[in-house]
């Protein structure tokens, strides 16, 4: 006897795939828009260190209503390039001084090597393809003076260590690096000069790669270290005293 078919109405149903609306996507474009507008004013030094940045104007002068720019200040103070005053709305980050360089940089040689050790144990073969693309990137980006010019630069140099944090496949490892974020890149703000050590990173980035790519912890670890020393070494040479 053949089994009798359960009736169409009493089928289990597939819960459709939840749909973003067209507000919703039209205020994240708004957001990314203004963040981008935001960031390239700091980077370019437009809005310089300490100076107020006024919700009400900043959304006068795009166009745009209040709601994206509290938002995108809100990603901005997570990068530490601005931050929130009571009862004052916010401000532009200080300058790293020598002192913010070295205690940056000690965290960084705390999580980094220890990502690329990880990493080189666990990273695949789409892993690693995503590495070499950031290289690449790296080496064919521009870096003029001017945001606009370097900021592909600072994406990819970004890209390759957030990479490498996530094929560590420690939730906890990631976090710790991500946590770290924007203040990676805060140490180029208000220099006006572009990337002015690209050929050195690059050659690091390369050299970091290429002993992940061997499969020897030690070596992915040794790279790493080396080139934080090195961009720290650059770094504090160039900052402001303080």
């Amino acid at each position: 006897m053949q089994n009798a078919s359960v009736p169409a109405a009493a089928q289990p149903r597939e819960k459709a795939a939840p749909r973003q609306s067209a507000r919703s996507v039209s205020r994240q474009v708004l957001a990314d828009h203004v963040y981008a507008e935001l960031l390239a004013s700091l980077m370019d030094g437009r809005l310089e260190p300490g100076a107020v940045v006024s919700i009400d104007g900043t959304a006068r002068d795009l166009d745009v209503s209040p709601t994206p720019v509290r938002e995108a200040l809100a990603r901005l103070e997570h990068t530490g390039m601005v931050r929130r005053v009571a009862l004052k709305g916010y401000r532009v980050a200080p300058v790293f001084t020598r002192e913010d360089f070295a205690e940056l940089m000690e965290a960084r040689l705390a999580i980094e090597p220890v990502n690329a050790r990880l990493a080189c144990t666990r990273i695949g073969e789409g892993g690693l393809a995503e590495l070499e693309q950031a290289v690449a990137d790296l080496k064919a980006a521009p870096r003029g003076p001017s945001f606009s010019e370097f900021k592909d630069y600072l994406e990819a140099d970004e890209r390759f260590h957030q990479l490498i944090a996530r094929e560590t496949g420690n939730q906890f490892m990631e976090a710790a690096y991500s946590a770290l974020g924007g203040q990676i890149q805060r140490f180029r703000l208000f220099g006006g000069v572009g990337i002015t050590d690209a050929e050195c990173a690059i050659a690091e980035h390369q050299a970091v790669l290429d002993a992940i790519r061997t499969g020897e912890p030690a070596a992915a670890e040794a790279a790493m270290a080396d080139h934080i020393n090195r961009v720290r070494s650059r770094a504090i040479a160039d900052a402001p005293e303080g």
